[in-house]
């Protein structure tokens, strides 16, 4: 009939159950995706050691123990080096000897001029003292005058004033008798107009009568002389404390000015000891010795008739055994993750290794450490320095050749033991790691 397919030949009939079967390379595949998936299965459920990543170096753990620069202590030209890059020193070995570069110490003699002037100033100083103490002993003679002289005045006026009174006494007896010889004269002028008396004794009596009256004349003039007495007297009293109280001021402020210049004369003396002592101390410091022992690592001026300043470094010094230890730097992030005491595994550079961080015990060429400090302060690059010493629990660092510091480290500090899904779940969900109580360092050494 047409437009029907003719029948399949018999053979084609006979290979039908063949392809219907499932190829043997199927089941091949089949057969390890299953043992891959259950491999992995497997895997997700081992133990995985959390970690936290840090690069670091090795340093020395004393900071006297680290690398420092040998440092001129005055400035100066260099003329002569006595060591080489390399070699070993001893502390105090000479490296470098430097000659004078300031003008104001170039003269070789400075130090014995200025002794000179420290001599001229102490006698200068000396001789006012003395003129100081000298000054003193005349204020006290001084003040012993015044007294005296005080106590003179004081007598004279006391003799004046005694004077004064006996005048005194001496004006009103003369008073008196002037009283009676006027009364016996004014008697007897009436005698003698009765005629009962004389005129000689009348006259007699006149003359009496005109003596008294002299004598008080006399008698008022001693007085008023000896009242000047005691003014003038009490005018010296005045005058003598007046003349003391100014030759004492005079002498304390010549005492006073010579006690400045003494004090002067001292602090010109302390300061030209302090220069001499200066200048000689600086030239003992014109030889850069060693600070420690150790290595001399790199000359950082080099040459002859070089030109240093005042402190600048001349030679780093590396110390001969330093403790070593491995300054790691770990993100912020991680910080507190870290404790002193924990467990970290290192590798260092120029050391071959096979690290799995996750699986410590499989590391092959790593050493083990613990955290001996960790900063409280980030470092210039928002890093924080975690400080690692060597474990003693573990297999020994490297010393042959030994490790160098500054060489690059590559630490990994050990968390938790957790599954490898969660380490997986953690890392995809961007959780932190967990962390276990912190592991004092003591109880370290003890487990």
């Amino acid at each position: 009939m047409a437009g029907t397919n003719p029948p399949p030949p018999p053979d084609a009939l006979l290979h039908a159950p063949t392809l219907l079967s499932t190829p043997r390379y199927h089941r091949v595949v089949r057969r390890w995706v299953i043992g891959i998936f259950a491999v992995v299965i497997v895997i997700l459920f081992l133990p995985w050691q959390q970690f936290v990543r840090g690069n670091g170096v090795v340093t020395a753990l004393a900071p006297a123990d680290r690398p420092q620069a040998a440092n001129a202590v005055v400035g100066g030209r260099i003329v002569a080096w006595h060591v080489a890059e390399g070699d070993l020193v001893q502390a105090g070995d000479l490296l470098v000897t430097l000659e004078e570069a300031k003008q104001e110490y170039l003269d070789p003699l400075t130090a014995d001029r200025l002794s000179a002037q420290v001599e001229a100033t102490d006698a200068a100083a000396d001789a006012k003292a003395r003129k100081a103490a000298s000054l003193a002993e005349q204020i006290d003679a001084l003040e012993r005058a015044r007294t005296l002289a005080g106590e003179q005045a004081i007598a004279s006026l006391e003799q004046a004033r005694l004077t004064v009174a006996v005048d005194s006494a001496q004006v009103a007896v003369a008073r008196i008798d002037s009283v009676q010889a006027g009364r016996q004269l004014a008697a007897r002028e009436q005698l003698h107009a009765q005629g009962l008396l004389s005129l000689v004794d009348m006259e007699a009596a006149r003359s009496k009568a005109q003596s008294a009256f002299a004598g008080i004349v006399k008698a008022e003039n001693a007085l008023a002389k000896s009242r000047a007495s005691l003014r003038k007297a009490e005018l010296d009293v005045a005058a003598v404390a007046a003349e003391y109280d100014d030759k004492l001021a005079k002498a304390r402020a010549d005492r006073a000015a010579t006690l400045a210049e003494v004090s002067e004369a001292a602090g010109s003396l302390a300061k030209l000891r302090n220069s001499e002592a200066n200048i000689r101390l600086r030239q003992g410091l014109y030889e850069v010795r060693a600070p420690r022992d150790g290595y001399v690592v790199q000359a950082i001026r080099a040459g002859v008739g070089e030109v240093l300043k005042e402190g600048e470094a001349v030679v780093t010094i590396m110390p001969a055994n330093p403790e070593l230890a491995v300054a790691l730097q770990v993100r912020p992030m991680d910080v507190p993750l870290l404790t002193p005491g924990r467990k970290v595994r290192l590798q260092f550079d120029g050391w071959p290794a096979l690290q799995v961080a996750g699986w410590p015990s499989v590391a092959v060429g790593t050493f083990g450490g613990i955290i001996r400090v960790i900063d409280q302060v980030a470092s210039t690059g928002g890093t924080y320095r975690v400080l690692v010493v060597p474990d003693p629990d573990d297999e020994p660092w490297p010393d042959s050749p030994p490790l160098r510091v500054g060489s690059g480290v590559l630490g990994w500090a050990l968390l938790d033991n957790v599954p490898i899904w969660f380490e997986l779940w953690r890392t995809l969900n961007g959780f932190p790691p967990s962390v276990q109580e912190p592991v004092a360092q003591g109880d370290a050494k003890a487990k």
